[in-house]
């Protein structure tokens, strides 16, 4: 079991070259997962979703933003591409604890972030970006997405998750949902735990879970999983580009 949050044991890839300012809005696709403190595991939920991107042969970049990621590499504020580390096969990893905020424009939008990670590593066919949710909706402001909430099997952890939707429902108008669960492989909480968080939604947000997955990080990792392997694809058959420009007074008050 390895955890992204142990220390690394390679150097960081060098920069990217060629023409990759030309393309990079046509480039991969964007998961967005929402970061939740009273989830375990953080770092072996990372690995595990990364790895089973991968396995389809998908080149992907874990962008960790999280409250409990490393320190990002000293040179990364200078050049994200510095920072990136090469975990596994087709796995690279960029700890970005704090580095969104350097994109901040006046609006408190920082939707450039992505743009330059994609610059970084135009290699990379899916982004994961994990943040907490008020991070996310700077980062995802005018991008198509469908958040991925982390939960797991206590009350704490679906109130932060519930906490998290309602602001991404609030300033970015996002109206679905789908929900991580972080749960032994046989807990008999895991169904009702998501029906509870899908009422929730549809009652007080009018917004939809509209799929659900569990992950138990004591788990072979090889185990089939049909559920986790259709909650991934819906993700990737989201649009990732980016979203219609609101007007400057709807996004003044979306900040506010």
């Amino acid at each position: 079991m390895r955890d992204f949050y142990a220390p690394p044991s390679s150097p960081p890839l060098d920069q990217a070259h060629g023409l990759r300012r030309m393309f990079a809005a046509q480039r991969g696709h964007v998961l967005a997962l929402v970061a939740n403190p009273h989830v375990a595991f953080g770092g072996v939920v990372l690995d595990r979703l990364a790895q089973r991107l991968a396995a389809s042969g998908r080149e992907v970049l874990v962008v960790d933003a999280g409250p409990g990621a490393p320190a990002p590499h000293e040179l990364a504020r200078l050049e994200l591409a510095a920072g990136i580390e090469r975990l596994a096969p087709c796995v690279s990893y960029l700890p970005a604890r704090g580095l969104p905020l350097a994109f901040v424009d006046t609006r408190g939008s920082a939707e450039g972030f992505v743009d330059a990670v994609r610059d970084a590593a135009p290699q990379a066919d899916v982004l994961i970006v994990h943040a907490d949710a008020s991070e996310l909706s700077r980062v995802m402001a005018r991008r198509t997405m469908r958040p991925l909430l982390l939960g797991a099997d206590h009350p704490e952890s679906i109130k932060h998750a519930y906490a998290a939707a309602k602001l991404l429902a609030r300033r970015n108008g996002l109206a679905t949902f789908d929900l991580l669960l972080v749960a032994a492989a046989h807990s008999p909480r895991a169904a009702s735990i998501a029906a509870s968080l899908a009422a929730c939604l549809d009652d007080f947000l009018q917004a939809l879970l509209c799929g659900w997955a569990r992950l138990d990080p004591a788990e072979d990792p090889a185990a089939d999983d049909a559920a986790l392997e259709r909650l991934l694809a819906a993700q990737l058959a989201l649009a990732s580009s980016a979203l219609p420009r609101a007007p400057a007074a709807a996004l003044a008050a979306a900040w506010s």
